[in-house]
């Protein structure tokens, strides 16, 4: 078949005849990719017309013929395949047989790619999830150590800190998280004293309610609860807002101007974090004292000053300490597994959206595990 040059001719399909019951279509022209849009519409044609029992395609008169024509043969033969048509092709020459075998190959080559990982057993699916646990807990430490770097070289210099970046992420993830950790932590104390009550009343020991919803809350459950608030709120802001200046490549500018994206982006939102989670703690204890105080006072005709009398005496500066140490942590898993989900983003939006879930989900699972170690270290402490 000639080389093309030029304008390309148009290519037709048209019906020829009938050879022992197979309809014949006769091609003509040139099958290239500036033709390939009237060739199929053609075929289905002369298809409903002729309803064939046997297509044969004929292919003496093609005078060109190149990749994006190959496909549309094939499109012919799937389509005859699918309905049950016997399909042949006749006067092929030897290239037009050698680009359609070439085609044929590369296609061939991804669905039993495909197969082959479908095909994989339970040891091979083992494998490969704990190779990318490996390579997200290698990427992890690895974004640890840079951002331990940072903090040492900021504790130095205090100037090489983008302090309006900071003031905004306190504002964002401590001000303007006020209401909900209120409003959360009020009712986890109200829910507490009332369902405690309904076992202690049995012993005449309404008074412990105020004990023991105290103690918890400064404990234990006033931390976690404002750590988990803060991992939904801010922990995937920090994912997302990173995340979407990779997609933007607007991360790739700041390292092509010189500017380390760790000290430039996530320095500033874990020490807001570390700033906040704390102070949202005590304000989180003291809410859940004042739920508890409700039942307290209104369902058990406990007096605010005795109440808050029997809050003090259960409550230690040991374990106020010890709170305050949990916050922190809790504030730098979050803030730091937000930002380093962040720049893990590959892609568009779909990615954002992935990563962005992983830095909540993630947050919350370091949460429970370093709640956990906590308890035990606190036991053999105290």
């Amino acid at each position: 078949m000639p080389g093309h040059s030029g304008t390309s001719p148009a290519c037709s399909i048209t019906f020829t005849g009938e050879t022992g019951g197979s309809v014949v279509l006769a091609v003509k022209g040139s099958m290239s990719f500036h033709t390939l849009n009237s060739i199929h519409p053609q075929f289905l044609s002369l298809v409903e017309k002729t309803k064939p029992s046997h297509i044969i395609v004929d292919l003496a008169d093609v005078d060109y013929l190149d990749s994006a024509g190959v496909l549309a043969l094939q499109e012919m033969e799937n389509y005859s395949r699918n309905h049950s048509i016997p399909f042949a092709f006749s006067n092929m020459s030897r290239e037009a047989e050698g680009i359609l075998s070439l085609v044929a190959a590369s296609l061939a080559t991804a669905p039993s790619s495909a197969a082959q990982r479908k095909e994989d057993g339970f040891m091979e699916s083992v494998g490969e999830i704990s190779l990318t646990v490996l390579r997200d807990f290698a990427n992890l430490m690895t974004f640890l150590g840079e951002l331990l770097v940072t903090l040492f070289h900021a504790l130095r210099k205090p100037a090489s800190i983008r302090w309006s970046d900071f003031l905004f992420s306190v504002k964002r993830a401590g001000l303007d998280g006020l209401p909900i950790v209120a409003l959360l932590s009020f009712l986890l104390g109200l829910i507490i004293a009332f369902m405690s009550s309904l076992q202690l009343k049995q012993f005449g020991a309404n008074l412990y309610v105020a004990s023991l919803v105290g103690f918890g809350m400064v404990r234990e459950l006033g931390p976690i609860m404002t750590a988990i608030i803060i991992a939904g709120r801010s922990g995937s802001a920090f994912a997302a807002e990173i995340g979407t200046m990779m997609v933007n490549e607007e991360v790739d500018a700041l390292v092509t101007m010189g500017f380390n994206p760790t000290r430039f982006l996530a320095l500033p939102k874990v020490l807001a974090a570390m700033a906040v989670v704390p102070l949202l703690t005590l304000y989180s204890d003291l809410f859940g004292i004042l739920g508890g105080m409700l039942v307290g006072v209104l369902g058990f005709d406990l007096t605010v000053y005795t109440y808050v009398q029997q809050t003090i005496k259960s409550i230690s500066i040991f374990d106020v300490v010890s709170s305050m140490v949990k916050a922190v942590v809790f504030a730098v898993l979050i803030a730091g597994i937000g930002c380093q989900r962040g720049f893990c983003v590959r892609g568009g939006a779909e990615a954002v959206g992935k990563y962005t879930t992983s830095a909540v989900v993630a947050g919350l699972f370091l949460i429970i595990v370093a709640d956990s170690l906590f308890a035990i270290i606190l036991y053999y402490i105290h």
